[in-house]
């Protein structure tokens, strides 16, 4: 007997499925927005990401653990 395989997307975040399409876009391009506002420094990714998800969404913002 042969079992099939079927590939889901993985979502590693769950809030993500919240959000709609045009959401998930303006977090993204606010999250970029940030990153530039710094510099282009790396390291800070998932901050700016939780930053414009606030900002996008009204969600108090959190911070990543250090």
């Amino acid at each position: 007997m042969r079992s099939t395989i079927t590939s889901t997307p993985i979502r590693t975040d769950p809030r993500e499925q919240e959000m709609s399409g045009d959401t998930l876009e303006q977090v993204r391009m606010r999250a970029y927005e940030l990153f530039e506002q710094r510099g282009r420094e790396e390291g800070h990714d998932f901050d700016d990401w939780l930053q414009a998800e606030a900002e996008i969404t009204q969600r108090p913002a959190r911070r990543a653990a250090a």
